[in-house]
């Protein structure tokens, strides 16, 4: 069907669309240069107050960080497609897809979560649901740099191509072959599936639901009650390969992946 004079046709409005916000989600001065220096650290800011994310950008470029920009839970997938930042903050009371929902597809980044929103409840759940770090507005801005590099600090499992890698664990995701020091480490479907996801979220608690959630479309016959049997035996193998406990179990919350 044609669009009548007055009217563009869906797929070059949405192309139109996409191509305005992907032109939104540079860096506030143009001065981040994808791969313009293996030292350079990323910090996507998704925020639809200009006047916060324009100080943000401003500040972390004086400090020496690149910066990308999202102002609404849509966008940020969209930049997540085509970016990695190596940090992601997030406002929570975004247009379309709040940053509540936008957190738990957040996966793999280290979020700190930076909001108006100052109630303990909203942020236990927030922590226990994936965010690192929980920033109250109005902030500190010295405070806040110090939280980032602090987080920035936590060793993360490191992406080459369909491999994954953490201190001396290496695991080939097409093979599933998983390494440890120079000995292979055999796993089953489960413990393979559980690891994958504490090496891409290396050094945050996950919780034991999210670990169930996550993992359910590999292994939909891991229940709750066995969870912790799987961890252990991972544990078990890892620390017969290593000699290190790699997994730490956090009291309450759930596991996390240390060195």
């Amino acid at each position: 069907m044609k669009a009548s004079s007055g009217q563009r046709p869906a797929a070059a409005l949405h192309s139109s669309r996409s191509i305005i916000a992907a032109k939104r989600m540079q860096s506030c001065t143009g001065h981040f240069l994808p791969g313009g220096g293996m030292d350079l650290k990323t910090i996507a800011i998704i925020d639809d107050d200009v006047y916060i994310g324009d100080m943000l950008c401003r500040v972390l470029e004086q400090e020496g960080y690149g910066t990308l920009r999202a102002y609404s839970g849509t966008e940020a997938l969209l930049l997540l497609n085509q970016k990695r930042p190596d940090l992601i903050l997030l406002d929570l009371m975004l247009p379309g897809l709040s940053g509540e929902e936008l957190l738990p597809r957040l996966s793999g980044f280290p979020v700190i979560v930076v909001s108006a929103k100052a109630g303990i409840d909203d942020k236990v759940e927030l922590l226990l649901g994936g965010a690192v770090d929980y920033v109250t507005k109005p902030f500190d801005i010295r405070e806040l740099l110090a939280r980032i590099k602090i987080h920035l600090r936590t060793p993360a499992g490191e992406m080459s191509g369909n491999r994954l890698s953490f201190d001396s664990i290496s695991m080939d995701m097409d093979s599933h072959e998983v390494t440890a020091g120079e000995t292979v480490v055999h796993l089953t479907k489960t413990e393979f599936a559980i690891l994958k996801l504490l090496m891409q979220n290396a050094g945050q608690a996950i919780t034991k639901s999210k670990i169930l959630d996550l993992i359910s479309a590999d292994t939909p016959d891991c229940m709750e009650s066995s969870l912790k049997v799987h961890v252990s035996n991972l544990r078990g193998k890892l620390r017969e390969a290593t000699g290190k406990d790699y997994i730490e179990a956090v009291w309450g919350i759930g596991f996390k992946l240390r060195t």
